[in-house]
């Protein structure tokens, strides 16, 4: 008898644990990879959450972004602004190709507030396309030398460039691993670049 109860405790444990565990290796990861207890795929199960894929909607990013939408912006700008001969719809739109989802998951309304929200920003942080580099950001030194990973070039200026103003040095290492630039010794050569510049 005691054999008995033992296995029904047994049994009624694993039944109420395992249905868990096997949601869990259900989690969507590719062939290659494994899914944690707790619903992360990776090599080692730490990778990162399961996530469903995005649903995309109907919006369309340039026709929000439209000549005027862009005009009115940067003609705010005044007309000896370097930033009026570098930036451009035409560019941004270049630029999107890099970031499909850009604008184009969740609701419509969620796309015109990413949209709204990343143009505030940059507007911001440019004058209005005005500026493509910070206002006297090579007297400032965003060099924080604790972050190891992504050491200082002591040649190089760490302060905001582009549209969303880069700084510091650990921001402009992941930065360049993420767009295809070498971030930390060519940080001054960002503007040199349009095509990264502008990503």
């Amino acid at each position: 008898m005691r054999n008995i109860l033992l296995t029904i405790a047994l049994v009624g444990f694993l039944a109420a644990a395992l249905p868990s565990r096997v949601a869990a290796q259900d989690c969507g990861c590719s062939s290659d990879e494994c899914c944690s207890q707790w619903g992360y795929c990776g090599t080692g199960c730490r990778s990162g959450q399961c996530y469903a894929a995005p649903t995309t909607d109907t919006v369309s990013v340039p026709d929000i972004v439209t000549d005027d939408f862009f005009n009115g912006i940067i003609g705010q700008a005044d007309d000896s602004c370097v930033g009026k001969s570098f930036y451009s719809r035409q560019a941004f739109l270049d630029a999107l190709e890099s970031y499909p989802l850009f604008g184009t998951t969740g609701s419509v309304d969620n796309s015109k507030r990413e949209i709204a929200a990343f143009f505030a920003h940059v507007t911001h942080e440019t004058g209005h396309f005005c500026y493509i580099e910070e206002i006297d950001g090579a007297s400032n030194n965003y060099c924080d030398e604790t972050v190891t990973q992504y050491p200082c070039n002591p040649d190089k200026g760490y302060y905001g460039r582009g549209p969303i103003q880069l700084s510091w040095n650990f921001n402009y290492g992941p930065a360049g691993e993420s767009i295809g630039f070498d971030g930390l010794p060519s940080a001054a050569d960002r503007k040199a670049s349009p095509e990264i510049e502008r990503r």
